[in-house]
């Protein structure tokens, strides 16, 4: 009977604070002009609230659905990097592989700084890999042939560039071109494209129906993202011609919320000490590994809080995810929009989720 009593109060308690979410997501997405928010707040087995809230777009009358796909921007390096631990235990590759024992031919026309470089240095950004985050970046020859091709051609090309000093002032250095290098690794071991093994574990192992750059918005009802022109959102068609310039494994993945919240509830297991598609301690490793950031995952050490955290963002979308690995939940917000309003009302709604749900 007690066990029954426990139960249907928790439940009732869950609904309370799911109406009050709800009321609450709303007016910030009013307040700070954001289109469509999708939420939700969950542990490794359970979705205590899932919401989705708005438009697909300013400029449409459809309404969000559960179903909406959300292009998750630099989100994508845990998903790459997930990847690549994979292979780690497949023994393809080592943390600690250099990356011209793969490339040695590349050395010629590299600079000296970077003949040491390993494999994890590259994903916790300590590799000194010049930035590539579309501001003031380094101007880039054109290549052409296959993203895979495209990407070596790229590889070769950011070896060349100046190194981004790493040093206890800077433990690192943010760089979405690092991502690029590591993935050319994994390319090179398995002799497959990031594209196909985004396909192969993603989609036919773990049935997570990841698709690739913006979400189709044309062929059917679904998100469009806003970029922020002349004071103004402005909704992004999936026609438009886009790219993230040879860094594709850095960030341009779109997906589900209902199938994101699987790959964040593999992960919660993992830290929990349970194995899964990943053994737990290469999850311990990818998210707790390295200090500042990890493997794919800020790892965040402060006001009694032991936490995983990403934001991702290519200027049309924007989303946050929270991992709370003292209490094993995970917060995550999605938006179709992007400026410095989304951020604030985004980051006041993770605050929200986090006071309701005992963070």
């Amino acid at each position: 009977m007690r066990k029954l009593l426990t139960i249907l109060f928790l439940t009732f308690t869950t609904l309370c604070f799911g109406q009050k979410t709800i009321q609450f997501s709303d007016s910030i997405s009013k307040v700070y002009n954001i289109p469509e928010i999708s939420y939700a707040v969950i542990d490794s087995k359970t979705i205590f609230e899932i919401s989705a809230l708005g438009k697909h777009s300013i400029g449409l009358s459809d309404t969000a659905t559960l179903n909406d796909r959300f292009h998750i921007g630099s989100n994508t390096k845990a998903m790459t990097a997930f990847i690549i631990a994979k292979y780690v235990e497949k023994e393809k590759l080592k943390w600690t592989t250099k990356f011209f024992d793969l490339f040695p031919e590349w050395r010629v026309n590299s600079k000296s700084d970077y003949l040491n470089i390993t494999l994890q240095e590259l994903l916790t950004h300590k590799a000194g890999i010049q930035p590539f985050q579309g501001n003031n970046d380094p101007k880039t020859p054109e290549f052409k042939g296959t993203n895979q091709v495209k990407r070596n051609q790229f590889g070769q090309f950011v070896l060349t560039l100046e190194p981004v000093k790493i040093d206890n002032k800077n433990p690192f250095s943010y760089s979405n071109a690092g991502y690029t290098l590591a993935t050319l690794m994994l390319e090179k071991v398995t002799k497959k494209s990031w594209e196909q093994l985004v396909e192969l574990v993603f989609n036919k192992d773990l049935k997570l129906n990841v698709k690739l750059s913006w979400p189709e918005n044309q062929k059917q009802k679904d998100t469009w993202g806003h970029s922020f022109e002349n004071g103004k959102l402005t909704p992004i068609p999936s026609t438009v011609d886009y790219h993230l310039d040879y860094t594709e494994p850095s960030g341009d993945i779109n997906i589900k919320l209902k199938d994101y919240i699987k790959f964040i509830q593999l992960n919660i297991k993992g830290l929990s000490g349970k194995n899964n598609y990943l053994n737990a301690d290469t999850y311990k490793f990818i998210h707790k590994g390295i200090e500042n950031y990890s493997i794919g995952w800020y790892n965040i050490y402060e006001n009694n809080k032991d936490l995983s955290t990403h934001s991702g963002t290519a200027g049309t979308y924007y989303t946050l995810v929270h991992i709370d690995r003292i209490k094993s939940k995970a917060y995550i917000i999605f938006t179709n929009s992007f400026n410095a309003d989304t951020q604030q009302g985004v980051k006041i709604l993770m605050r929200k989720l986090k006071e309701n749900y005992g963070s």
